[in-house]
């Protein structure tokens, strides 16, 4: 029989919910605005609210749905269903499964953002034919999730997958958290070329993308500086620029190498939207990969981009659903 279970991606800014098939066919989804200024309590009935709609949009009933997976920011307790705190969310301790269950009378598993991403890969992407793998988010920041033996590794308390701070380059820079000198988000996420390019711009090293900077009236000395106009002053040949992706490339690549060597992966998946700027960097971390890596475990490892693009999260949550079932 095919099972039909819910996903839900939960955001600061929004919730999406669908309905699918175990398959992952989508069948019916509804997007709600999280509302996180009127607390926890209404953020649990935004999910089952946005559940409704979706089961509506399916033409299913609640009491056809076998369970129902979230994806959710950390830290958390995967284990009890607890959101311990979280930027974006006003959690502190909160046991969202719990309440979700008493609800919907339905079993409910709770898991980390990035490791849904890399179930939804492994069951609906790029990593549907693999074995063991490991999923990269490069994005504002870098995070990933690891899968063993067809299962996400937590580690002793969840804390596994924080892959963004291993550390690459001593004393380099250090990244959002003002902890890690030099840790691959420092030196290889969005936030990272941003920071470079801007540092650049102000030192009047970049050219092309002074000359975007201007067209599209944006100020480096007060605004961020968006990172679709810094990949096109790269297409466009601004030499300092495209050494920013090299360099991001080398030490993302330095990354992955420790990972193949510790995991012995079949593959690692990367995902995010700093990969819409893929043609800018892959070669150098590719290399740069082999170069840092064991040569027998990096021969057997594949490199490949996700499938599933914006709706990763959302796949990984109705591949969470499985293990709620379960």
């Amino acid at each position: 029989m095919n099972e039909i279970l819910a996903g839900v991606d939960l955001g600061g800014t929004k919730i999406l919910t669908v309905v699918a098939n175990e398959k992952g066919s989508i069948m019916g989804s509804c997007r709600r605005d999280t509302e996180v200024e009127r607390g926890e309590e209404r953020i649990v009935e935004n999910i089952c609210l946005s559940l409704e709609a979706a089961l509506e949009d399916a033409e299913v009933g609640k009491d056809e749905l076998s369970a129902m997976g979230v994806g959710s920011p950390g830290p958390l307790d995967t284990r009890r269903g607890i959101i311990h705190e979280t930027p974006n969310l006003p959690f502190v301790d909160f046991p969202l499964v719990d309440k979700l269950e008493e609800k919907l009378g339905l079993p409910v598993h709770l898991e980390n953002d990035a490791n849904a991403a890399a179930l939804g890969e492994k069951n609906f992407g790029a990593g549907r034919d693999g074995g063991d793998q490991i999923y990269i988010t490069v994005s504002t920041g870098i995070g990933g999730g690891i899968i063993i033996d067809d299962e996400i590794f937590h580690g002793a308390d969840d804390g596994a997958g924080e892959i963004g701070h291993m550390i690459v380059k001593q004393g380099g820079p250090t990244c959002g958290l003002g902890q890690h000198r030099g840790c691959l988000e420092a030196m290889a996420s969005g936030t990272a070329v941003a920071r470079e390019a801007r540092r650049m711009t102000l030192n009047g090293r970049t050219p092309e993308l002074e000359k975007l900077l201007a067209e599209n009236e944006i100020d480096p000395e007060d605004q961020e500086i968006p990172g679709h106009i810094i990949a096109e002053a790269a297409r466009r040949g601004d030499q300092a620029v495209r050494m920013i992706y090299r360099e991001m490339g080398y030490y993302l690549g330095i990354g992955v190498a420790s990972l193949i060597t510790l995991f012995n992966p079949d593959m690692i998946i990367f995902g995010g939207g700093v990969m819409k700027a893929r043609d800018l960097f892959w070669k150098e971390m590719t290399n740069s990969a082999a170069d840092h890596a064991l040569p027998s475990a990096r021969e057997i490892c594949d490199l490949v981009e996700a499938e599933l693009g914006d709706r990763t999260g959302v796949y990984g949550a109705i591949a969470a659903a499985k293990t709620a079932r379960a």
